[in-house]
Formats: C-alpha cells, sequence, structure tokens
C-alpha cells in the first residue's frame, strides 16, 4: 500500500532519512525541508543560489550541501553556511557521506538543465577535511548512490546506461573493480536506497515506478506510481518516495505549480 505523506512541493529530489524525519529538497522552491510519518513540514534551509540541482547528504549531523552552478560543496552549521570544498566544475548531480566522513559526489559531465549535449561524468571523492580528487570518469550520468554499511562498496545509477554500476572501495575513499551490479533493460534509474536485505530500491521517472532489485537484476517487486519516481529513501520499516509529473526538460515549471508528492511504503526490510 501506498500513502501520501505530503503534497504541494515544487520539485522534489535527495530524500534523506535524518533523526525520525524525512529531509528532501525542492529545488524550484530553493528550499530544504524535513516532514514526520505524520505529515508534519518544516523548512530547514532556503538556499541563496541556484538549486537545479541541488542534492545533500549528512556529516556530524550536518547537511552537506552541493550547489551545482557553483562547484561548491557547502555545510550548513548552527551559524550559516560554510564551505567544505570546491568541486572544481559544475553539474553535479548526487552526493553520498561515508563512514569515515570522507563523501563521493558524482555528475552527469555536461550541463543537462543547459541543454548541452551528453559528455561522460565522474566520480569525486572528498576528504574529511575538503581534499578533492577523481575516483571514476566514463560515467553514463551518474544519478543516485549508496555505500554497503560496511563502507566496502559503492553503487551507482548510470541514467543514461540502464544500470547499476558497483565498485569496491579502497583505503582513502579510491575505487577499483568496477562491475555491473545490475543491468536494467529500459529502465532509466535516478534515486536508489540499498535494504538491510542486500537488495536495492530503483526509482524510475518514465517508468513512472520505483523497483526493487536484487543484485543480478532480478525485480523482486515494483510500485507503478503514476507520477515520475525521482528518488527514494528508506527508514526502518518504510520505503519513502518523491514523485512528481514530469513534461522532459522543456516542462519543468515554476515553484507555483508544485505537483510533487512524497509517498510511503511499508517494507520488509528496511534502510541498510
Amino acid at each position: 500500500m501506498v500513502a501520501v505523506v505530503l503534497e504541494g512541493i515544487a520539485f522534489g529530489e535527495s530524500p534523506r532519512w535524518h533523526d525520525g524525519r524525512l529531509w528532501f529538497a525542492d529545488w524550484l522552491a530553493h528550499e530544504i525541508g524535513a516532514v514526520t510519518p505524520a505529515g508534519q513540514r518544516e523548512v530547514v534551509f532556503r538556499a541563496d543560489f541556484p538549486t537545479m540541482p541541488m542534492c545533500f547528504d549528512f556529516l556530524d549531523g550536518q547537511p552537506l550541501i552541493v550547489s551545482s552552478s557553483d562547484g561548491l560543496l557547502l555545510r550548513l552549521t548552527p551559524s550559516g553556511l560554510v564551505t567544505h570544498a570546491d568541486l572544481g566544475g559544475v553539474g553535479f548531480n548526487e552526493i553520498v557521506v561515508a563512514r569515515d566522513g570522507g563523501c563521493y559526489v558524482n555528475g552527469g559531465g555536461f550541463d543537462l538543465m543547459a541543454g548541452e549535449e551528453f559528455r561522460p561524468g565522474a566520480i569525486l571523492h572528498v576528504s574529511r577535511d575538503g581534499e578533492v580528487r577523481q575516483v571514476a570518469d566514463d560515467i553514463a550520468f551518474g544519478n543516485g548512490m549508496a555505500l554497503t554499511p560496511d563502507g566496502s562498496t559503492l553503487i551507482v545509477a548510470e541514467s543514461y546506461a540502464n544500470r547499476l554500476t558497483v565498485f569496491s572501495v579502497l583505503p582513502g575513499g579510491g575505487l577499483a573493480d568496477r562491475t555491473v551490479w545490475a543491468d536494467l533493460g529500459t529502465g532509466v534509474p535516478d534515486g536508489i536506497a540499498l535494504d538491510a536485505a542486500g537488495a536495492v530500491w530503483v526509482s524510475d521517472v518514465p517508468g513512472r515506478s520505483c523497483s526493487r532489485v536484487r543484485r543480478g537484476g532480478e525485480v523482486l517487486e515494483t510500485l507503478s506510481l503514476g507520477r515520475g519516481c525521482f528518488a527514494c529513501a528508506l527508514s526502518e520499516d518504510t520505503l519513502y518516495l518523491v514523485t512528481q509529473e514530469w513534461r522532459g526538460l522543456d516542462g519543468v515549471g515554476t515553484a507555483a505549480e508544485r505537483t510533487g508528492r512524497i509517498l510511503a511504503h511499508p517494507v520488509p526490510a528496511g534502510r541498510a
């Protein structure tokens, strides 16, 4: 059963379960918000920079925010924003923080929103103290990412290659042993979430769905959602889904349209 938790989101993305609430970015509203399972919403942060896209994760309880258009990784502290790292470019799409305080940031290698032609992207590693280095290349529009609980493996959604790709994580954050985790056929993976049983929930915008996939590509469950599913996140017992109408790049509207929703679906295996 899929239930509506929250409506009226302009363009939702980057959901994160944190401290009993689902946090999410609303790109067109230039906000990061949080919502309880009962639907109580709070605006946590309002950005004064362009937010298409804006992704975030948590470092020591503080949001690490990617300002893609500026190529900066920012940390939201009690006293305000500080620059954590200069990413050296633009067009970044997703971030995931590792147990040691380092993080991975990926990007498409081109500015999709500006209509640029496709170029392969990369994955960057940013250390806890802000040192940036490239650890993988030839990524076909990197999207959602997930680290296994022990930090030994990074799974990456390659939207333009219709697959999930997996890397071994080396000491110091480097990546090796690249291989295909799952070939998704015609599926177009966006945000992903790894569950405690080792399966991955895969959001799909054109497919208007989210599917639970086992390594090797077996589909265990598919939720048909009626709107594009851009991202997902897991709590201990619930899958949260960020959906909205998608009419292509030319159809990206304004904050006034607000077709976005957050949905909830009970699951047998919660977050990893």
